[in-house]
């Protein structure tokens, strides 16, 4: 019982440390982009839905 608390604590801070990461970076490429360029919205878009199934993949809710 102990193990198993222990292993999904350890996964959800792997899978937390890694999402953090993603949206670190996404905020720096925001940020990094010229402030007269307009809001690029499709990109966005699409690199949110990439996040989602990623972390989707990593909780194994499309594994069956």
């Amino acid at each position: 019982m102990k193990d198993t608390k222990k292993i999904a604590a350890a996964l959800a801070a792997v899978v937390n440390y890694i999402k953090t990461g993603e949206e670190d970076t996404f905020m720096q490429e925001v940020s990094a982009a010229p402030a007269y360029a307009p809001m690029q919205l499709w990109g966005i878009s699409g690199r949110q839905m990439q996040m989602q199934l990623r972390n989707l993949m990593q909780l194994k809710t499309l594994h069956r």
